[in-house]
C-alpha cells in the first residue's frame, strides 16, 4: 500500500471512530426495523418482507432462505433473490470494528441488497453504492453512520466499469423505439 493511500486510509479510520462515538449518542430518526409504511412508502424508500438466512459451513457466507425487496425514493425495486449467497464483503472491512460487522445492527438488510448489487454488476456502483445509503436511512440508521459508510464505499469500495447506452431507434411492430447499444469507448481515426 502507498503512503499516500496509508495516510488516507489511517485518517478515514480516524475520522469513522469520532463520527461512530458522536452518532452513537443521538436518537435515529426513523423507527428502527425495515418495514413498509402504511402510505406505502417514505422519504428513504420501503422494504417488503425480512431476510431470513443460514449460515454456510465456510462460516464466512449467508445464503437467503427468501427474497428481499427494496424499493429506493425514485421507485427502482432492488431485489436479493432466494438464493443469493452473501458475505459482507463489498462493506469495506476495516470499517466493520469501527461501525459493526455487515450483518449487525440496522443496515444489515442494506448490506445484504448491496452485496448482491455488486455481485450481479448489472447497474453502475455509483446507483448501487445509492441504494445502500438510501437503504441504510429507510432502516433507520442515523445520518451520520450512512454518510460515513456511503463515503467509504465511494473512496474504497471496489468499482466497475459500466458500459455507457445510448438509444439507436430501431422498428417495432411498426413504432420507432430505442434499442439500447453500447458506446465504443474509442473510434479509430484511421481505419485504413
Amino acid at each position: 500500500m502507498g503512503t499516500e493511500k496509508g495516510i488516507q486510509l489511517f485518517a478515514l479510520v480516524s475520522l469513522l471512530a469520532v463520527l461512530a462515538g458522536c452518532a452513537s449518542h443521538k436518537n435515529s430518526e426513523a423507527p428502527s426495523g425495515a418495514t413498509q409504511p402504511a402510505s406505502g412508502g417514505s422519504k428513504w424508500g420501503y422494504y417488503n418482507g425480512e431476510p431470513v438466512t443460514k449460515w454456510n459451513p465456510d462460516g464466512r457466507t449467508m445464503t437467503l432462505l427468501t427474497e428481499l425487496r427494496y424499493t429506493d425514493p425514485q421507485g427502482v425495486v432492488w431485489v436479493a433473490p432466494i438464493g443469493s449467497v452473501v458475505d459482507g464483503a463489498s462493506i469495506p472491512r476495516y470499517l466493520w470494528s469501527v461501525m459493526g460487522g455487515p450483518f449487525e445492527g440496522k443496515y444489515r438488510n442494506a448490506s445484504v441488497l448491496h452485496d448482491v448489487a455488486y455481485g450481479e454488476h448489472n447497474r453502475p456502483w455509483w446507483d448501487c453504492d445509492r441504494m445502500f445509503y438510501n437503504a441504510m436511512r429507510c432502516s433507520g440508521v442515523s445520518v451520520t453512520e450512512a454518510k460515513t459508510m456511503y463515503y467509504a464505499l465511494y473512496k474504497f469500495g471496489h468499482h466497475w466499469k459500466f458500459p455507457i447506452k445510448r438509444g439507436k431507434p430501431v422498428k417495432y411492430e411498426g413504432a420507432l423505439v430505442a434499442r439500447g447499444e453500447e458506446i465504443p469507448r474509442a473510434v479509430p481515426v484511421n481505419p485504413a
